[in-house]
């Protein structure tokens, strides 16, 4: 993609990866469209000098908010029919981070992952004691009823896909300063306390504004196993690879190492954005450098598992 822009802005957003080309694909138009008007929004903040963290708070606000996704309002129920939702933000240039795991009636587990990384001296809270917090602070809460109706009024909209559901952002706002964030409704009957790679800072969640920013999407397990998404910013910061070349050869490790399945969205700290996969489609959208909206199911940057 484009080379380094000092005073420009990027930003990337995901709405998860998956194997079923047919739903996905019969839910295109829908998700280019909400894709291309959430990266609307965060152009605007970042256009007008706000800041990277503010930007992917807002980008994955709205795409929780959305039922296209499986992350808040389009969360999948548990074994149990309870929706725990996970999610974590991680500033680049303080390193400060935030995240929250297996929490219930959260309407925007975004907010309530930022507020841990501004309000405490830690960078998990998860169940009940997240809840609590949540309460103390005004988050705002729904019924299990909010997440029902998501499934009930829309059903078709619904990615009704087993192991694969997570949004994320990533953004560079015009100061060099870099954010992440991630957030997820797991997958359908998952255990009940089944905590993924999204609220895990290096696993699904990354951004130092010496390497780049990233957000993971996929088997969540995999991530974790290989540390991915902080070795991203390995790639770039200690072995000074490019963003386009430390995606491949990220994408290649994840496959590799343990067959793994999704991928990821990478804003480097020059601006640069590049996009990986190993699943089969992955629902995306970048702004590079401060220049045109783009939205894809199929980024070019992939990896072939075996299957």
């Amino acid at each position: 993609m484009t080379k380094k822009s000092q005073k420009s802005f990027s930003l990337a957003i995901h709405g998860g990866a998956g194997e079923n080309v047919d739903k996905i694909r019969a839910l295109e138009k829908e998700s280019k469209e909400s894709m291309a008007h959430v990266l609307e929004e965060g152009r605007k903040i970042l256009a007008a000098g706000g800041t990277a963290l503010d930007t992917v708070t807002l980008c994955v606000k709205l795409l929780e908010d959305n039922p296209l996704f499986s992350a808040g309002y389009g969360a999948a129920a548990n074994a149990e029919g309870e929706f725990e939702l996970d999610a974590a933000i991680m500033d680049g240039k303080t390193l400060e981070a935030g995240s929250v795991a297996a929490v219930l009636n959260i309407r925007n587990p975004v907010d309530l992952a930022r507020l841990v990384m501004e309000k405490t001296e830690h960078i998990m809270l998860s169940g009940i004691g997240a809840g609590d917090f949540a309460k103390a602070h005004d988050i705002a809460m729904v019924t299990p009823e909010y997440f029902k109706e998501a499934h009930e009024k829309v059903p078709h909209m619904i990615e009704r896909n087993k192991k694969h559901g997570t949004v994320g952002a990533v953004a560079r706002d015009i100061n060099g300063n870099l954010a992440a964030a991630t957030s997820t409704g797991g997958w359908d009957a998952k255990m009940p306390g089944r905590i993924g790679d999204s609220p895990i800072i290096g696993a699904g969640c990354f951004a130092d504004n010496d390497s780049g920013a990233v957000s993971c999407t996929g088997i969540g397990e995999d991530f974790m196993r290989t540390v991915l998404a902080a070795h991203i910013g390995f790639l770039i910061e200690r072995c000074g690879l490019s963003a386009i070349d430390a995606a491949q050869e990220a994408i290649n490790y994840l496959v590799k190492k343990v067959n793994g399945d999704g991928g990821f969205i990478l804003v480097d700290k020059d601006g640069a954005v590049a996009i990986a996969q190993s699943s089969k489609v992955m629902r995306t959208g970048w702004i590079e450098n401060g220049g045109e909206t783009h939205t894809t199911l199929q980024p070019k940057i992939r990896a072939d598992r075996k299957r």
